[in-house]
């Protein structure tokens, strides 16, 4: 089974039991690009849950669509675990999803330092209930298609934690 498509299967999963919980979702994203909301508006029917999604690939359109503080993307960088919380928490703010994932990293192949190489993703997710999880993972330089696509599956964990 390819990548792509044991996504596919998991996002009909993940779309199923949101569905059955009457939970939205809505999606902010940087350095998969919409990736996290495509697999999910992929599955027919996906309307009902997935509410919306954020491409904010630039800092100026974290901090215009999200509200994300300059000031926290100058301070810490795009690339954070403040920024990712913040990114997540801007989902649920500026939508009426009862849950969000944020996805802000370094897919490569440039783009790294020794302090943030290739591969360095920060998650985070929220629940209009206050929920807010963050995860950071370090997939290392495996090329920019893998380290998207695995970003994917840890917003998919991240989605499954908080709408269980």
């Amino acid at each position: 089974m390819t990548p792509e498509h044991e996504l596919s299967t998991r996002a009909e999963g993940l779309l199923e039991r949101m569905r059955a919980a009457g939970l939205t979702v809505a999606t902010a994203e940087s350095c998969t690009g919409g990736l996290v909301a495509a697999f999910l508006t992929e599955i027919a029917g996906s309307s009902d849950v997935f509410e919306r999604g954020f491409v904010t690939y630039s800092n100026e359109a974290k901090a215009e669509l999200l509200g994300v503080p300059a000031k926290l993307i100058a301070s810490h960088g795009a690339v954070s675990e403040p920024v990712a919380r913040a990114m997540a928490e801007g989902a649920i703010r500026n939508s009426p999803a009862d849950l969000s994932v944020a996805v802000t990293g370094i897919a490569g192949p440039g783009g790294g330092s020794a302090g943030k190489p290739v591969g360095l993703v920060h998650f985070g997710a929220a629940r209009r209930s206050g929920a807010v999880l963050h995860v950071e993972k370090r997939f290392g330089d495996i090329g920019r298609r893998q380290v998207r696509l695995a970003s994917v599956a840890v917003a998919f964990d991240l989605l499954e934690a908080l709408a269980s």
